[in-house]
């Protein structure tokens, strides 16, 4: 059993690009529909092909975990060996929570077949046209939005970006007064159908490294230099130990990965490209406190996964029941008043005993670090004892129930340490020069 993945094909005049792939006898063709118009002919890259090339190999991940086998082959074109070692940290560590959740040992036994003929010498391509114009990925929540902020505040231009986007993507960027690119990324329905049947997996698949690929893609074809995500330092803590190795739900979102990914860009077109993080330097608390210096975004985004599952419309912001909106929730807390967050999220998570195991869970009273893009555990335990030493929360439930319990474990002036110790950046990122003066505009 193996999984193969084809030559993607860019079809210009139908703005459309097709992924193949084949899992036994199951054949799967998925379509990236691109903004309009199509690129003329000669503004495509040499490069081009062999970005398509190895996007195709992240596309894949998709329909891979339908079965997860271990053989998996790319037998109609090359991939240059910094190449081959992006495409098995995708398989192996992108999929990392995947093979954890399903109990899948996978970590050292994915054997990728790949076709061996070398690759044109990056020497023999033309250099590409010097610009810096820059793509902001959009996720329709606070990080993104924030990085939008530091970028207005420091008048550096840039295009809002996003794949499929709804709910509050759109609001998110309509609020950002920009002119967007849009890509449509139409899933296989057969790999949708099997995804819910007995004897096939279903799982994670690591969302922010499809969407930076296929970003990728739009910045070449559209002479776009710099590709920038808003992923905070935060998402390197991984969630748990599986198979001989951490896992973490947020690989794709980690400081290793962008690192990697940066690297493996500028490899495959001639340092065409530039990716990176804006917000690799900040804590989870140091962008609340950021996002919180303006309401512009306030009735229009939103972190809750309700907003984001297939077919839905994302007409509910928050559910409140989520891990994911209690520690949105928190990070704000400190930095917002109870009434404006009760106008964003339309009830107070804290005041509901019912979600006592959630936060507790946050802050690390609980075995394992829930499977969701949140903070670490350290940065969530020091909002709630910075809550309840201070702050209109003191008395509800969570608050009050939680903070001893902390302070037990952790002991007060380590938490207040912590607290403090988030409001110092990091230095370890891959921010150009000339974007770095955006935080300090923050």
């Amino acid at each position: 059993m193996s999984f193969v993945v084809q030559k993607p094909v860019y079809r210009r005049e139908e703005n459309q690009i097709q992924f193949h792939f084949a899992l036994n006898e199951h054949l799967f063709c998925e379509t990236l529909i691109l903004p309009p118009p199509p690129a003329p002919q000669s503004a495509i890259a040499p490069h081009f092909q062999s970005l398509l090339n190895l996007s195709a190999c992240v596309l894949g991940t998709s329909y891979f975990k339908l079965l997860a086998p271990k053989d998996i082959a790319i037998p109609l074109f090359p991939l240059t060996p910094p190449q081959q070692r992006f495409v098995l940290d995708i398989y192996e560590n992108g999929m990392g929570e995947f093979y954890a959740r399903n109990n899948l040992s996978r970590f050292g036994k994915l054997q990728i077949q790949v076709e061996t003929t070398p690759t044109p010498s990056m020497k023999d391509l033309p250099a590409p046209k010097a610009n810096n114009k820059s793509l902001l990925l959009v996720g329709g929540g606070k990080d993104s939005n924030v990085s939008a902020q530091l970028l207005q505040n420091a008048s550096l231009e840039f295009t809002p970006f996003a794949v499929n986007p709804k709910g509050p993507i759109l609001s998110s960027i309509n609020a950002m007064g920009k002119k967007p690119l849009f890509v449509k990324r139409q899933l296989d329905p057969a790999m949708i159908s099997l995804s819910g049947k007995p004897g096939f997996f279903n799982g994670h698949v690591p969302s922010t490294a499809i969407n930076s690929m296929i970003a990728a893609i739009v910045a070449t074809l559209f002479d776009y230099k710099n590709i920038i995500l808003s992923n905070e330092r935060s998402a390197s803590e991984p969630n748990m130990f599986f198979d001989g190795r951490q896992v973490n739900h947020q690989h794709s979102k980690s400081l290793h990965f962008e690192k990697l990914l940066g690297e493996t860009l500028q490899q495959t077109t001639q340092k065409h490209l530039a990716c990176f993080s804006l917000l690799r330097p900040l804590s989870e608390l140091k962008i609340a406190s950021i996002f919180a210096r303006t309401n512009t975004f306030d009735a229009n985004f939103s972190s809750c996964n309700s907003n984001f599952k297939q077919g839905e419309n994302g007409a509910i912001l928050w559910c409140n029941s989520c891990p994911k909106c209690h520690f949105v929730y928190l990070m704000l807390a400190p930095f917002m008043p109870p009434e404006r967050l009760l106008a964003i999220f339309g009830a107070t998570p804290l005041s509901n005993t019912a979600n006592l195991a959630s936060f507790g869970a946050l802050a690390g009273l609980n075995d394992q670090k829930p499977w969701e893009c949140v903070g670490e555990t350290m940065e969530a335990a020091a909002a709630i004892h910075q809550l309840f030493l201070n702050s209109p929360f003191q008395s509800t439930p969570i608050i009050k129930q939680l903070a001893p319990k902390l302070i037990e474990k952790y002991t007060g002036e380590k938490l207040i340490a912590v607290f403090n110790d988030l409001f110092i950046d990091s230095k370890d990122h891959c921010i150009p020069r000339h974007f770095v003066t955006c935080l300090a505009k923050g």
